[in-house]
């Protein structure tokens, strides 16, 4: 064989399919032969006990008419049943092993059942047909015998071994063909699932698995699969926007750095001022640092990494206690601080994480509600839930960018003069995520509601 052939023939039995048609027919073979053969060896136990039966009757029924157990009783009977019953094999023999009556030749006087290898009536070169039978010692020496022909048993075990090897034969080709639809539709969903992998690698991130409409297993694998993609899409869009946010609100205060340190080296400066100078570079500095600390946060709530550092918090406590630094601040502002909590449920959580979600939120409602507001913080219980809801009567934000402040860098142009990086909302949204709960802006009329949701727990442990 060449080299061409010999390659081929390795690919072949190296791929999949063939693997997979292999394994259907060695296992569609063995499970056919094997039914078939327990359902012929039943078939042969029935019959051989269907033999042994109609024997041990006709044995009982030679001596119930005999009324003996002895050659003297059994002659007549014998003699009778031998003319009477063509389809039985009798023989009886006297002490001196010589027959006496019956349709069989002599046979060696040995009791119970036995399977003769050819019939007896006959010389074994004239009848090959098997007898079952069973031998009987009388009384006063002698031998009886009664028998059936088992040729029925025989042929039916031929029978079984020919069933058995055209079995071999048909159920092989019918497990190649089971085996090779099988890899078509297995292969070609596979096959499915690499071009769309590799498209996607290509770059075309929309590319999903087409599905077949089956609602198998292959259907929900593929719908999971898809789900996946998106959920990568997702994630690469959300890097790139990140990417560009970063670029964007990271060039601002190190252009301001590059500025002034450049200032600083082209003028001659007293002391004082270059330390000026220098706390303004500072300034920027900490802001892109904060940046980079508030990015770094929000993937390490993302990834879930804060998920084991819990205890159980009393969020009516924790409130009270973000809100006591923030009475003086409202009061400079000329605002009004509205506070109604009442006893709640404990939850388990991070309480760092917390009190800074809380904190971010009332520090919003005091940024942007303007003087002679009314910043109202609330608890409650609902349901299964405890609820912390920050409210104010200030700007608000329009209905259609309430699901856009929260993602990372959005600054509305209402903000864009107040100090800060857009993240807070991703960071409180993360956080709430965190804890299993939800966080929803809502309309105020005029103002801003934030409410938070979080999944009080059982007493077992586990969350409602």
């Amino acid at each position: 064989m060449s080299k061409t052939g010999q390659r081929s023939i390795k690919r072949l039995v190296a791929s999949s399919s063939f693997r997979i048609v292999t394994l259907f027919s060695v296992f569609f073979v063995f499970s056919g032969m094997l039914v078939t053969s327990l359902s012929g060896l039943h078939s042969q136990s029935l019959l051989r006990q269907q033999l042994e039966q109609t024997v041990q009757n006709e044995g009982e029924e030679t001596f119930a008419s005999a009324g003996g157990r002895d050659v003297t009783h059994l002659l007549p009977v014998v003699q009778g049943f031998v003319l009477h019953e063509p389809g039985f094999f009798y023989l009886l023999q006297d002490r001196n092993q010589t027959v006496v009556a019956g349709n069989m030749l002599h046979l060696r006087p040995v009791a119970g059942p036995r399977w003769l290898a050819w019939a007896h009536r006959l010389p074994r070169s004239e009848n090959q047909s098997r007898v079952y039978g069973v031998g009987y010692k009388l009384t006063d020496g002698g031998y009886y015998f009664v028998g059936i022909d088992a040729s029925p048993l025989a042929r039916l075990k031929h029978a079984l071994w020919t069933t058995v090897l055209w079995g071999i034969v048909g159920f092989g080709i019918l497990g190649v063909a089971g085996g090779l639809l099988l890899s078509h539709v297995v292969l070609h969903w596979i096959e499915s699932i690499s071009l769309t992998a590799r498209s996607i690698m290509r770059g075309n991130m929309a590319r999903r698995i087409p599905l077949r409409g089956t609602g198998d297993e292959l259907d929900h694998l593929s719908q999971s699969l898809n789900a996946l993609f998106a959920q990568n899409e997702a994630l690469i869009n959300s890097l790139h926007q990140v990417s560009n946010d970063i670029a964007h609100d990271m060039r601002r205060p190190l252009s301001r750095v590059r500025n002034i340190l450049d200032q600083t080296l082209e003028k001659d400066m007293t002391l004082p001022q270059v330390k000026s100078q220098i706390g303004l570079s500072i300034e920027h500095l900490d802001s892109a640092l904060e940046i980079f600390s508030s990015l770094l946060k929000l993937a390490q709530l993302e990834s879930g990494t804060w998920k084991d550092s819990v205890e159980t918090l009393d969020m009516a406590e924790l409130v009270d206690g973000v809100l006591e630094p923030y009475y003086s601040v409202v009061e400079d502002q000329a605002q009004t601080l509205s506070v109604s909590i009442v006893p709640v449920k404990p939850i388990a959580g991070h309480r760092v994480l917390l009190r800074q979600a809380i904190a971010n939120l009332i520090e919003n409602a005091i940024t942007y509600s303007g003087k002679n507001s009314i910043i109202t913080v609330s608890v409650f219980p609902s349901g299964q839930q405890t609820c912390v809801v920050v409210a104010d009567n200030g700007i608000g934000i329009p209905t259609h960018d309430y699901k856009r402040v929260f993602e990372r860098f959005v600054r509305l142009d209402q903000s864009r003069n107040q100090q800060g990086n857009g993240l807070g909302l991703s960071l409180v949204q993360a956080i709430v995520r965190l804890h299993g709960g939800t966080i929803v802006l809502s309309d105020n009329a005029p103002g801003l509601k934030c409410t938070l949701s979080l999944p009080i727990f059982r007493k077992n442990g586990v969350r409602a």
